[in-house]
């Protein structure tokens, strides 16, 4: 049984350096100008067995947007970030140095009290070795950037520092193939 889950990137809610972990603003006027140029070459994924997105509001509205009326997952939820929740990366590094270092560079370290990247890479890696497989079933998920990171990791088997080498930009798109256990990154020819 062959299952495809492709990934698509949700919309800028906010400027890259306002940015805040566990970001719940909405879409951005710029992230719903985004949306509507994007809309003609991802509208067919729209035609997917199942249409699933992160509970964000950015992901939410990027999903109804590109007209997937997707299903909220509470597995693609971003990574639980204890009380940096509401921060900018740069807040919290501000506040708590070495804690962020050691956040870091140490994939069990959960020095904010929320989820460590291990647990969140293995969590988003659980969604996806639970989904139904039917022999050639679609799956489009709309996701924060961080979720499609930690599903690249996980599908790859990659280290999980590998995370931070990983870039997601909106509206991107990745496309993962197989099942349980055996993922696939597939690359595909754009429009």
């Amino acid at each position: 049984m062959s299952l495809r889950v492709t990934f698509v990137a949700a919309a800028r809610g906010s400027p890259l350096r306002a940015e805040r972990f566990e970001d719940d603003r909405p879409l951005d006027r710029e992230g719903w100008e985004q949306v509507q140029r994007a809309a003609p070459g991802l509208l067919p994924l729209a035609a997917a067995d199942l249409r699933y997105c992160s509970p964000t509001p950015r992901s939410r509205a990027t999903g109804d947007g590109l007209g997937y009326t997707p299903l909220v997952q509470l597995a693609l939820r971003d990574c639980d970030m204890g009380r940096w929740r509401g921060l900018t990366p740069g807040e919290a590094m501000a506040r708590e140095p070495q804690a962020v270092d050691a956040w870091l560079t140490d994939a069990r370290a959960t020095p904010h009290g929320g989820e460590s990247l291990l647990g969140f890479i293995g969590r988003v890696g659980g969604w996806l070795d639970t989904r139904p497989a039917q022999d050639g079933d679609r799956v489009v998920a709309v996701a924060e950037p961080s979720v499609i990171r930690a599903a690249l990791v996980y599908a790859l088997g990659a280290p999980p520092a590998t995370y931070w080498n990983i870039d997601v930009h909106p509206l991107a798109t990745a496309t993962l193939t197989g099942g349980a256990g055996r993922w696939v990154v597939r690359f595909e020819a754009g429009p």
